[in-house]
C-alpha cells in the first residue's frame, strides 16, 4: 500500500476518533506510513467551523508526538494550509517557523463562497459555472506562486457536487495553472474522498492526471480521511489511475523534503 499523505483529526471540529484508531486502521491497512494533516489555523477568523484554533495547535502538536516518526506505521508530522487573498501575511511567517514533515495547499473558498460546502451547494445554481472554474484555477496558481505549500490538495474539487465545465474548457483553463505548479516544484495528490462525495470520482480526473504527468509533476496519495475507516480509502483505485497515466513514482516527504518512491 502507498502512504497516506491526507489525514484529519478532530481538532478541526468535523472529524470524528482519536488519533490512536487512525493509526490503528493504516497499521491494518498495512501503510509504511501516513502524515497528520489538519486544516491550519488562522488568527484572523477565516473559515473558523472548519479549523483548530490558534491555541490548539500545542495540542496538535503534543498529539502528533505521540507517534511522530515512532513505530508502524511511521506517522509524519504536517498541515493542509488554505490558500485566500492575504493569507501571506499569517502564513508566510507561521508556515516557515514549524517543523513540518509536508504543507499541503487547498482552496475551499472563492471570494467569500465556500463552494464545497454542503450547505452553500444551492449557490452552484446560479453561477456561471466556466467562469468559477476558471476563477478557482487562477487562485490555484496564485496558491503556487507563494511557494508555501509542497503539494496541491484535490485539484478540481470544484466538481463534488457534479457541476463541471466541459472536457475542453477544463483542459483549456486548468494548463495554465499546471505550469505554475511546476516552475513551484510542487507535487499533486491522487486524493480518493470524491469517491465518497457526490461526484464519486477521485481528485483529480484521469484528464487532469495526465496532464499533470505529461509536465512530470510528481503525485502522492490522501484519502482525506475524517474517520479512522476511511484511512487508505480506495487507494487500490488511486495506484491504478495513476498507473494508467503513466506515473511509475510516487512522492515521499521528510521535513518537506522529497524523494521519489517506485509505485507499489
Amino acid at each position: 500500500m502507498q502512504a497516506d499523505y491526507h489525514i484529519h483529526t478532530f481538532l478541526c471540529k468535523h472529524a470524528e476518533g482519536e488519533l490512536s484508531e487512525y493509526v490503528d486502521a493504516a497499521r491494518e491497512k498495512r501503510l509504511p506510513e501516513m502524515c497528520v494533516t489538519d486544516h491550519a489555523p488562522d488568527p484572523g477568523g477565516y473559515d473558523a467551523e472548519h479549523r483548530m484554533e490558534i491555541d490548539q495547535f500545542p495540542q496538535y502538536t503534543e498529539l502528533i508526538s505521540e507517534f511522530h516518526d515512532n513505530g508502524n506505521p511511521t506517522v509524519l508530522y504536517g498541515i493542509e494550509a488554505d490558500y485566500y487573498e492575504g493569507c501571506e501575511q499569517f502564513l508566510g511567517k507561521w508556515l516557515v517557523g514549524q517543523k513540518f514533515d509536508l504543507v499541503i495547499g487547498s482552496i475551499h473558498y472563492i471570494r467569500n463562497w465556500g463552494f464545497d460546502n454542503p450547505e452553500e451547494r444551492n449557490i452552484w445554481d446560479s453561477v456561471n459555472i466556466i467562469n468559477t472554474w476558471r476563477e478557482y484555477f487562477e487562485l490555484v496558481g496564485r496558491l503556487a506562486d507563494t511557494r508555501l505549500y509542497d503539494v496541491v490538495a484535490h485539484l478540481d474539487l470544484p466538481k463534488k457536487f457534479g457541476y463541471r465545465p466541459t472536457e475542453r474548457d477544463l483542459k483549456e483553463m486548468a494548463q495554465p495553472t499546471l505550469d505554475h505548479i511546476v516552475a513551484a516544484g510542487m507535487g499533486i495528490e491522487i486524493n480518493t474522498s470524491g469517491l465518497r462525495k457526490p461526484v464519486k470520482e477521485i481528485y483529480p480526473s484521469p484528464m487532469l492526471l495526465e496532464l499533470a504527468r505529461e509536465r512530470e509533476i510528481p503525485i502522492c496519495f490522501g484519502s482525506d480521511a475524517h474517520a479512522p475507516h476511511e484511512v487508505a480509502y480506495a487507494f487500490d483505485k488511486a495506484v491504478k489511475l495513476a498507473r494508467q497515466a503513466g506515473y511509475t513514482h510516487c512522492l515521499r516527504f521528510r521535513q518537506r523534503k522529497k524523494e521519489f518512491i517506485p509505485l507499489s
